[in-house]
């Protein structure tokens, strides 16, 4: 896949379904759990994301909710 294309990173409130979905059409997904990041806080979610270069997918439920579970 060209770099041109975003690479994601789901949070794990994201169905694994959506993964597999996406990586049907070709694009390159990881998952919460794939890259051992279950239980960590949105604050570190964000940061591995950002340092693996991936463009972070996450299940709001609730507005203004990302980022104040801490």
């Amino acid at each position: 896949m060209s770099r041109f294309f975003i690479e994601l990173y789901l949070d794990e409130d994201v169905d694994v379904l959506i993964a597999q979905l996406i990586r049907a059409r070709g694009f390159a997904v990881v998952t919460t759990q794939e890259a051992g990041q279950l239980g960590n806080s949105d604050a570190a979610q964000l940061a591995y994301a950002v340092s693996q270069h991936k463009t972070l997918l996450a299940w709001i439920t609730a507005p203004a909710t990302f980022g104040h579970s801490e």
